[in-house]
């Protein structure tokens, strides 16, 4: 699908960068997509078909047929069109789910809350004072040591 996709952004004269924006979705998704880092997905597929209805849809997931479709009166012809739809669902618009990255929401609602200030407090200790030293010895005695209490 790839070709495919480089073909029609070859026959309409457009970049990378101008073919993702008339679809919409990022560049770094149709990079992602050209250098088959991913595969197409059904969403991307259904915007090129939306940007460009002329393009014959089996062409373009299977490689079958001619890139345009025309019927005999040279007019662009849908697959998907609009007065197929089901009788019972036709009035209800279509439910469309956004999870992809490229269609986040472009303002986000970050609030700045007032900076929290510490406060650090030193508190002073009296200095220990020695009680007592004992020194051991290596015949197992020992000798204790105590400072004169003033």
């Amino acid at each position: 699908m790839k070709e495919r996709i480089l073909q029609l952004i070859q026959e309409e004269a457009l970049t990378n960068a101008e073919f993702a924006e008339k679809i919409g979705i990022s560049t770094s998704s149709l990079s992602h997509i050209l250098t088959e880092r991913n595969k197409p997905s059904l969403e991307v597929v259904m915007r090129i078909h939306k940007a460009y209805p002329f393009i014959n849809l089996n062409w373009l997931l299977y490689g079958e047929g001619n890139m345009k479709e025309t019927n005999a009166s040279n007019q662009s012809v849908s697959l998907f069109s609009e007065g197929d739809e089901n009788p019972e669902i036709a009035g209800v618009s279509p439910v469309h789910f956004e999870f992809r990255k490229e269609n986040a929401p472009s303002s986000t609602n970050n609030t700045l809350k007032d900076p929290v200030r510490e406060e650090v407090k030193y508190i002073e200790k009296p200095q220990p004072k020695i009680v007592e030293i004992r020194i051991f010895f290596d015949n197992g005695t020992y000798q204790v040591f105590r400072p004169d209490k003033s």
